[in-house]
């Protein structure tokens, strides 16, 4: 079984890889991780991973750039289910568009809009940049399983995914208003923090993905 991260030329891909490989070890999984920007490694994955960092438009611009990935993504994430997760930008990707300076269509998966953060409190910084505590809505999901009160994570980001739909907002966080921190449905799961800078908190989340048959 094969956990595949899509390169795409952004995202932390070699963090993001050592946190996954750290996690299949310690729990024993037995899993592989490749790091590929290869439309067909996509097939053989059992766990789909989509990183990324910096603006929404050049994410989709570069992931676009690769000969059949997104049409083998929605093939093997929607019409297989395989179990998928966004990280930061790859979480605002799930969206229906991004508004940073131009309006890019997303994919739609999780509908709703990818929006500059307006913190009500003037002393907070944009980007929202270290740590801040969760707060887990959906709390009998298996992405949060031993994840209790007081969980942190690391976030660097100036935008975020807006879901439409309430439901769909699995966990947020308090900066200067509330901020979605994972939003998913059915197979789909995205952090708009980073899990792979989360330490134990992060390694846990990873595991829990990586155990999660949806």
């Amino acid at each position: 079984m094969t956990v595949a991260i899509i390169d795409y030329g952004s995202g932390n891909l070699r963090s993001a890889a050592k946190a996954f490989e750290r996690a299949i070890a310690e729990a024993g999984l037995g899993l592989d991780v490749i790091v590929t920007g290869n439309a067909g490694d996509l097939d053989g994955a059992t766990h789909i991973v989509l990183p990324g960092v910096g603006a929404f438009a050049d994410c989709r611009r570069g992931l676009g750039a690769l000969d059949g990935m997104e049409d083998v993504l929605i093939a093997q994430v929607i019409g297989a289910g395989k179990p998928f997760l966004g990280i930061c930008v790859g979480m605002q990707l799930m969206g229906d568009i991004g508004r940073e300076h131009v309006d890019t269509p997303g994919f739609g998966w999780v509908p709703g809009e990818v929006v500059a953060l307006t913190p009500t409190d003037a002393s907070l910084k944009i980007p929202h940049m270290g740590w801040n505590e969760l707060n887990i809505e959906a709390t009998s999901h298996p992405l949060f399983e031993g994840l209790g009160g007081g969980a942190h994570v690391y976030f660097v980001h100036s935008y975020g995914l807006v879901p439409t739909d309430p439901s769909q907002v699995l966990a947020s966080v308090d900066y200067g208003g509330p901020v979605v921190a994972v939003a998913g449905r059915d197979n789909l799961v995205g952090t708009q923090f980073h899990p792979e800078k989360s330490q134990a908190v992060g390694l846990r989340l990873i595991t829990n993905f990586l155990k999660w048959r949806p």
